[in-house]
Parts: structure tokens; C-alpha cells; sequence
């Protein structure tokens, strides 16, 4: 059985630097090296300051402080990383393709390539190589083939062991995760491999709630994981707009629902949609696995998905415009929340980008708070888009530090993330600042709705219609 006392990850984002870090934590006897060609990320992961690491996660500080320097190290030096790990992950960025064949849904293997023939270039050891990125079906086999034909002699076995983190709650996921999934070859060579990474896990998660499986189950699992979760999010919206229409309440049904024990309860909060990097992706590439296999209604069943949750951030921001007398030029619309959701600095695909677009499409001047997102980010964010010039987002756009000065004049507010300290905010001196009628949209059903409209406030939630 393999011997690890050396771990490298290549890719120091919100899936490696959380996951090392806690490897790390957990097992002092691995050297554990986070590797990643960016140099700024690197730099801000070896802070002394470890409140100024790239991630924010509750917890996350911690565990990085009390790891790194000991066994957890963050470099930009990738080869040297390489050759020295007896185990490499790949958890690399696997975006949704923009070119090309399957653009717009398939994933961009580009960057696994690239590391998996780095792997091959460097290695003169026999390495155990960790799939941890989400990628489509079959891509260990790609991987397999570019680093079995290096023709050094040198042995790899590749496995799957995809991430099942929720930003926000990542570092608890880590410490006592639901399951965690292992996939690997039916030989004794890849069943020795499993073993070595079962292992690694067994030091603080029970062997039950370790899963082992081939490795196209895993990979498979991953995507279809998240599409059954964001499915349940857009059903729940699909019922906020009936019980808008029907005088029901989306938050009485979803905890009459939920308390039947074959639905739950989980993922039945009406929003104003789903955010982050993983929901929108990993289903955008089952339904073009589904497509690329003839399986044309799966395919749009999956996409309905997708459909659901963009007419959702529409309808929010129509709802916003219509309430505000059907113009919104030159108004002022005060953002509370840029972030996907609370909890993280992550703003991939969050519903805010999409429906400041949309109000931005009508003029309005978008003021926007969020305790972690920073002014580069959100401006990033909206000129990604190129619906609109970049000096046309910033001077339509304005980032405040200060939650009160954002809302200050204001025609209205939208609650786009569910921060939990937006609940403890002084609603009266916020109310006492704004232009009349001073109109709140909550589009996380986050705030009690009874308490601002005694202060005066004409409140929309989602689902609702009182």
C-alpha cells in the first residue's frame, strides 16, 4: 500500500485552498503544497495576515493559520510541487465553454489538459493523480491516456473525487461532509489507489460516509448531485409566482411540503434565483452530455431548469420596474447584496449581476452594498457581460462601503443576497433616508416584512402577495 507523505493541488481557488487547508489541518504527517500560477493569489494565501486570504469562508482563517507554514504551503513554484507529490488533485477552474462545439454548455477542459500534461513533463515517479475539478463524464479517460503515453515508464492511476462544498458552509462541509465520493479503477493497482486516498479521509470522517465507486459513477454523481438541488430551487420559484397570483404564501407551502419526509425541507427557499459556479454549469453540461447522446427530452428537461431560474431573476426585475410607476430612469436602486449567496465573496452567476443588468438596460443608477464583494469585483462582474461600455457601468454603478449611505435617497432597495446582518440594520434611519414611497424588494424573503411596513415601507417579498 502507498505510502502519502506528499500532496500537491494544482489550483488555489474556492474548491483547492479550502480543501488543502483542511487535508492539512487534519493530517500533521502530510506535507500538503497548494500550487497555482497566479501570483497575486498565491501572494494573498501566504499573507501574515490571514484575514486577507482570496477565499472568504467562516473558519476558513483559522484553519489556514494554524496549518500553514507547518505542513500546508501556498507556491507558484508548480513544477518543483509536482515532481516532489507522491498524490496530485487537479481542481482547476472547468468554466462553461464560450467557443466552439458546445459552446454555452459544455465545460472547458483546456486547463485540465494543460495540467494533465504538465504531470506528465515533470513526473519521474509513479503518482496517484485526484480528479476534484467537476468535469463531464469520462474525462479521467482523457486524462488517463495523455499521461500513460509519456513514455517514461512512469505509472499513474487516476481517480475521481468530487467536491459536494456549499460556499458559506465549506469549511464545516469539510470537517463533517454528508459522504465523500471516491472513484477509481477495478484493478488492484486502482484499488490500492482508492485505499491511499480512503486513508487520507479516514483520519477524521468515519469509513462509512466514505463512498467508493467506479470512476464514471462519480463523476456522473457530481453533476447530477447539483442538478437535483437546483432543480428543487427552481420548482420552489416555479410556485412563487402561482402564489403571487393565487393569494398563497410560497413559505407556507414550502413548510407544508417539506415536512413530508420523502421531499425535505432543504432547498425549498423561494428566491429570486440560484447563483454560484457550480448549478447553472454542471446542468448547462448534463443536458449537452444528454444532447450529445440523443436524448433530446432529457436533455430539455434538464434545460427547463435553467429556463426557470432565468425567468425568475427577469421577472424580478420586471416586477421592480412596474412597481416603481414603469420607469426606473434615473432612479436610484440601492443593491443590499452582490454575492451568489451570504457567507462568501464568490459572485459567479449570482442573481444581482443579472437583474443590475436589466435595471441598468432601463437607466437606473444602481448603488450597490456587500460586506465581502469589493468594487473590482462587482464592475468585473457587470463588464463581463458586454451588454454595455465599461465607462457606462461606471458611471451608472456606485460601490459604498457603508449599507446606510448606499440606501441614502434611494427610490428602492433590493435584498440580492441573504446576509444575515442586513436583518439587524437600523430599518428606521435607513426608511428616514429614502425618497417616498420608499419601496423594499426582498428577493431572499430574508427581512420581517410586518416590521417595515409598520415603519412605512411598501415591501415586495417573493411569493406573496400581502
Amino acid at each position: 500500500m502507498k505510502n502519502i507523505t506528499k500532496i500537491c493541488c494544482i489550483g488555489a481557488g474556492y474548491v483547492g485552498g479550502p480543501t488543502m487547508a483542511v487535508i492539512a489541518n487534519k493530517c500533521p504527517h502530510i506535507q500538503v503544497t497548494v500550487v497555482d500560477l497566479n501570483e497575486a493569489r498565491i501572494a494573498a494565501w501566504n499573507d501574515v495576515d490571514t484575514d486577507n486570504i482570496p477565499v472568504y469562508e467562516p473558519g476558513l482563517s483559522e484553519v489556514v493559520a494554524e496549518a500553514r507554514g507547518r505542513n500546508l504551503f501556498f507556491s507558484t513554484a508548480v513544477d518543483d510541487a509536482i515532481a516532489e507529490a507522491d498524490m496530485i488533485f487537479i481542481s482547476v477552474n472547468t468554466p462553461t465553454k464560450t467557443y466552439g462545439a458546445g459552446k454555452g454548455m459544455g465545460a472547458d477542459l483546456k486547463y485540465i489538459e494543460l495540467c494533465a500534461r504538465q504531470i506528465a513533463r515533470v513526473s519521474m515517479t509513479d503518482k496517484i493523480i485526484v480528479e476534484k475539478s467537476t468535469l463531464p463524464v469520462r474525462t479521467a479517460e482523457a486524462v488517463r491516456d495523455i499521461l500513460h503515453n509519456t513514455g517514461k515508464g512512469v505509472k499513474f492511476q487516476v481517480l475521481s473525487n468530487p467536491e459536494f462544498l456549499a460556499e458559506g458552509t465549506a469549511v464545516a462541509d469539510l470537517f463533517n461532509p454528508d459522504r465523500v465520493l471516491i472513484g477509481g479503477d477495478s484493478t488492484e493497482e486502482g484499488q490500492e489507489a482508492i485505499q491511499a486516498l480512503v486513508d487520507i479521509y479516514n483520519n477524521w470522517i468515519p469509513r462509512e460516509r466514505i463512498l467508493t465507486t467506479n470512476v464514471w459513477s462519480s463523476e456522473l454523481s457530481k453533476l447530477v448531485a447539483n442538478a437535483f438541488l437546483a432543480q428543487r430551487i427552481s420548482s420552489i420559484n416555479s410556485i412563487s409566482e402561482l402564489c403571487e397570483k393565487t393569494e398563497a404564501d410560497v413559505n407556507e407551502v414550502a413548510r407544508a411540503i417539506g415536512t413530508d419526509s420523502r421531499i425535505g425541507s432543504k432547498f425549498l427557499k423561494a428566491s429570486v434565483g440560484f447563483g454560484g459556479s457550480c448549478f447553472q454549469k454542471d446542468i448547462l453540461n448534463l443536458v449537452y452530455i444528454s444532447r450529445s447522446f440523443g436524448l433530446q427530452e432529457v436533455a430539455d428537461y434538464w434545460e427547463q431548469v435553467i429556463i426557470m431560474n432565468d425567468h425568475q431573476k427577469k421577472r424580478f426585475a420586471l416586477n421592480m420596474i412596474k412597481s416603481l410607476y414603469n420607469t426606473i430612469s434615473g432612479k436610484k436602486i440601492a443593491f443590499l447584496g452582490w454575492a451568489f449567496k451570504k457567507d462568501t465573496n464568490d459572485t459567479r452567476e449570482s442573481a444581482a449581476i443579472y437583474v443590475a443588468d436589466e435595471l441598468l438596460n432601463e437607466q437606473a443608477r444602481i448603488r450597490v452594498y456587500d460586506p465581502k464583494v469589493n468594487s473590482d469585483q462587482i464592475f468585473g462582474d457587470l463588464n463581463y457581460l458586454q451588454t454595455r461600455k465599461p465607462e457606462e457601468n461606471a458611471s451608472n454603478v456606485k460601490v459604498f462601503e457603508d449599507p446606510y449611505r448606499a440606501c441614502e435617497n434611494a427610490h428602492a432597495i433590493a435584498i440580492l443576497t441573504e446576509w444575515d446582518e442586513f436583518k439587524d440594520y437600523d430599518w428606521q434611519r435607513i426608511y428616514d433616508s429614502m425618497l417616498k414611497p420608499a419601496k423594499v424588494f426582498d428577493g431572499r424573503n430574508l427581512l420581517d416584512a410586518d416590521k417595515l411596513r409598520k415603519i412605512g415601507f411598501k415591501v415586495q417579498s417573493i411569493g406573496t402577495t400581502s
